[in-house]
């Protein structure tokens, strides 16, 4: 029977926690310490910036708790079918946390594999749920990872060691749609309840259009993704089980929220979600977006900027392993890399970037040089955004394509060149806010060399990394770094040395040698107000909003939105906590102001939204167009434009659920509020048709979804 997850522990009260007696390979004998000894638990859960995200596929980790295990045909009791359950779960990561594997390596955060109920069918081609992405019901817990209880005490235990949890979210399928035998054709269930299957579905809970192939925005969203039951999120029901459903694991304390297959519904709709998740326990949210090497998509930069959610940085991603791993590319792509990123997203540091995830192969090639995989951990650890670390990769894990890169943990080893390079820099990432906030400034590049600076108000990091096999001199070198005498942060790990900076800033010519990477850092006292982050980066009137940075002062002083002041909650030099001010809703520049009068360089673009959110599908019939022409609507709240037909909702679609000239969009709108619009046309070079006639006029539902139909007038 499923458990009351409206009923959950607030508190374990447990006096001693077991931890694994030594840190060596393999070493899972239990000794024991009072909960005294533990970490400082994590408090901010809006920004990420100065933790490093430590992605585990649960049931591939570590097998803690061997009753809770699958059996039969859903079992692989030694992992030689990658596609069937393994025994990794829950207790199992508690154990490593306490075993000090996790707290040693320096990781501030654990992403886990979907946490909710999955099918338990077996499929003769595709295998099982192992991975977590086959949801049955997302209100109880996946019995072979463990239950509630357990997933509670695995939050509390890494909160106890200042590690945050971020669960992986599924809201856009359940599972395979079928109608044979082996699977369970997309059941859903509700708190133990049948609701729908995908083939037994009178309400139309899913979408019934066929699969995508990929032509259009419209089809990856409209469409089923792969052979997934897709939900339609549009439909009432749909859409309140999922919001109610994320509201219930955000009570379990946790920290974190990546949402799988942000490219695959509708945007505004997802903003709504998000507007649900910081209404009731704001956490970072990012997204999953997927990426190719070498392609890049405004609506990609677009979703990122808008939606409220920051997403997994695919561009980083694959340029890095074209550069290190593939060696199709080289620093010069990179760092185009890097500059289009840091200019197309509004805040790039909220973004997570990485060298491999479950997605694609291994970043550590089978008989392949490992150092290139430790070099390519220095860069991600000393680059902008919220860096991501695949289990195993610490210990060399190889892999290709699904499921291969899903393979068990092969050890537990802390002495690994791998290791020690992560234990580093995550503590050089929580102690310099350099990594955290600063913008990246090349000093030096070639092909195979890439200097590059990171600062922060008085803050400084200068890393130097030679991937080739041949010596190189770097001269005419210039640094932000004060003068002095800087050791290598990885104390010679990667065979990086001492560097001596003059009084202009110059580092006198110097050689690095093959495969190099040296780290020097410089920790200043900032002494005006450096505004780095915030977070979240949209918002209501009335929610919490925290400023991180530094230099703000052991004095409080004033923040601003635009020109109205917030109120402010909390103060320290590093961090604020204010209210979103009673404003109307729009784009704000937001600062920090000292008790001296000094103020910050402004964020821009907080957005403050009109008030709680929903989703409304706009549908307008008989509008025909000229090539290059598009669908949009603009109205008389900050949600539709504010009248301003450069912010324009849409552009429409017109192919799946609505056919030409009849087009479509779900929008996000203020509940209950009485709106005022009407439908644009937008050609290719801008020329906007305004549709004549009178201002439409629409009520907005106050805690559902709803629809509008209109004919072009």
């Amino acid at each position: 029977m499923p458990l009351d997850r409206r009923t959950f522990l607030k508190g374990l009260g447990l006096s001693t926690i077991g931890i694994a007696g030594s840190t060596g390979a393999g070493s899972d004998d239990l000794a024991f310490v009072s909960q005294a000894a533990a970490g400082t638990p994590p408090e901010q859960t809006v920004n990420f910036a100065e933790n490093v995200i430590y992605q585990i596929i649960s049931d591939r980790f570590r097998d803690g708790n061997p009753d809770n295990n699958a059996t039969g045909e859903l079992a692989s009791d030694d992992c030689s079918n990658l596609r069937k359950y393994c025994g990794g779960d829950w207790q199992g990561i508690i154990d490593k946390i306490q075993s000090g594997y996790l707290t040693d390596l320096g990781v501030s955060a654990v992403w886990i594999s979907p946490p909710f109920e999955n099918i338990t069918a077996v499929d003769s081609d595709i295998g099982t749920s192992y991975h977590g992405y086959w949801a049955r019901d997302f209100t109880d817990t996946n019995q072979f990872f463990g239950d509630m209880e357990t997933f509670k005490q695995l939050v509390d235990v890494a909160h106890q060691n200042g590690i945050k949890v971020v669960i992986d979210f599924v809201p856009n399928h359940t599972s395979p749609s079928t109608s044979d035998d082996e699977l369970e054709d997309g059941v859903l269930y509700d708190n133990g309840s049948y609701v729908a299957a995908y083939n037994d579905d009178p309400e139309s809970y899913f979408h019934h259009n066929g699969g995508t192939d990929y032509s259009s925005y419209e089809d990856q969203i409209y469409r089923n993704l792969y052979n997934l039951a897709d939900f339609d999120q549009h439909e009432a029901y749909i859409d309140q089980y999922l919001k109610d459903a994320i509201k219930q694991w955000l009570d379990t304390g946790i920290d974190g929220i990546r949402v799988d297959a942000v490219a695959h519904m509708p945007p505004k709709w997802q903003k709504t979600l998000v507007d649900t998740i910081y209404d009731h326990r704001p956490v970072f949210t990012f997204g999953e977006w997927f990426l190719g090497a070498d392609q890049s998509n405004p609506r990609y930069y677009e979703f990122s900027n808008d939606s409220g959610m920051s997403l997994l940085d695919f561009r980083f991603g694959h340029e890095i392993r074209q550069v290190l791993r593939d060696f199709t590319d080289d620093w010069y792509g990179f760092r185009d890399m890097l500059q289009e990123t840091a200019a197309e997203h509004d805040q790039v540091i909220d973004q997570v970037p990485f060298i491999d995830n479950h997605d694609m192969p291994r970043f550590t090639v089978e008989g392949g040089d490992t150092r290139n995989t430790d070099m390519a951990l220095a860069v991600l650890l000393t680059s902008r955004g919220t860096p991501a670390v695949y289990y195993g990769t610490e210990q060399y894990l190889t892999g290709g394509n699904d499921p291969e890169n899903r393979k068990p943990m092969p050890s537990f080893d802390t002495t690994t060149t791998a290791y020690k390079v992560i234990q580093e820099l995550t503590a050089l990432r929580s102690s310099n806010p350099a990594l955290a906030y600063g913008d990246t400034e090349e000093r030096w590049i070639n092909s195979d060399v890439f200097v590059y600076e990171r600062e922060f108000g008085d803050n400084v990091v200068l890393v130097a990394i030679n991937r080739s096999l041949d010596w190189y001199d770097v001269s005419g070198l210039h640094t932000s770094l004060p003068e002095g005498t800087y050791d290598d942060v990885l104390g010679g790990t990667l065979d990086g040395f001492t560097a001596t900076v003059n009084a202009d800033g110059s580092i006198d010519t110097f050689s690095l040698s093959p495969q190099t990477v040296c780290v020097w850092e410089y920790t200043g006292t900032t002494t005006e107000p450096a505004l780095g982050h915030v977070g979240p980066t949209m918002g209501q009137p009335g929610h919490t909003v925290v400023l991180s940075g530094d230099g703000f002062g052991s004095t409080e002083g004033t923040v601003e939105f635009g020109t109205t002041s917030a109120s402010v909650t909390s103060w320290s030099d590093t961090e604020i906590e204010a209210t979103v001010p009673a404003v109307s809703g729009g784009y704000y520049d937001v600062t920090v102001t000292d008790a001296n009068g000094v103020q910050s360089t402004p964020f821009s673009g907080y957005e403050v939204l009109s008030g709680d959110q929903i989703s409304a599908r706009f549908v307008v019939n008989d509008a025909t167009t000229d090539m290059g022409e598009n669908v949009y609507v603009v109205g008389n709240v900050h949600e539709l434009g504010n009248w301003d037909a450069d912010r324009a909702v849409g552009p429409f679609f017109n192919q799946v659920v609505h056919e030409y000239p009849n087009w479509y969009y779900d929008v996000n709108l203020p509940a209950g509020t009485d709106i005022e619009f009407k439908f644009v046309k937008i050609a290719s070079d801008g020329t906007v048709t305004w549709e004549s006639g009178s201002n439409r006029t629409y009520t907005t539902p106050t805690d559902s979804t709803g629809e509008y139909t209109g004919t072009w007038k």
